[in-house]
């Protein structure tokens, strides 16, 4: 079948024919670096969707992490105000213990001076 496609030529001059080959080796030559291109270009597409992915990924690992930061931090704000609250009940009791120690002193004192008094 490639006679055919030849078969039109038959008759042209050298020169003719001459430029005609050099224009069919263009044609290959650019058909041949148009499919290193096609190629360069699907392998580009085929990077560019990996990292939209990639990029996309990140995006939902940040918003997750945002939302557990978040969440660890109401939850330090938690323990902190109950820190204090336990914190403010301890020196509360503390105070009630050194009120009652006071007491307790105090009744000692008085039951030794009565002691005493009894003795004389």
């Amino acid at each position: 079948m490639s006679w055919a496609v030849e078969e039109w030529k038959e008759g042209l001059s050298p020169r003719v024919l001459q430029k005609i080959h050099e224009l069919e080796s263009q044609v290959d030559k650019l058909k041949k670096e148009r499919q290193q291109r096609q190629y360069q270009l699907e392998t580009l597409e085929a990077a560019l969707q990996k990292q939209k992915q990639k990029v996309e990924n990140e995006k939902n690992e940040s918003a997750i992490l945002k939302r557990e930061n978040q969440s660890l931090m109401e939850l330090c704000d938690n323990l902190e105000k109950a820190k204090q609250k336990i914190s403010h009940d301890l020196q509360v009791k503390e105070s009630q213990v050194n009120i009652q120690s006071g007491q307790l002193n105090s009744c000692k004192k008085d039951v030794e001076r009565l002691e005493q008094e009894l003795k004389r």
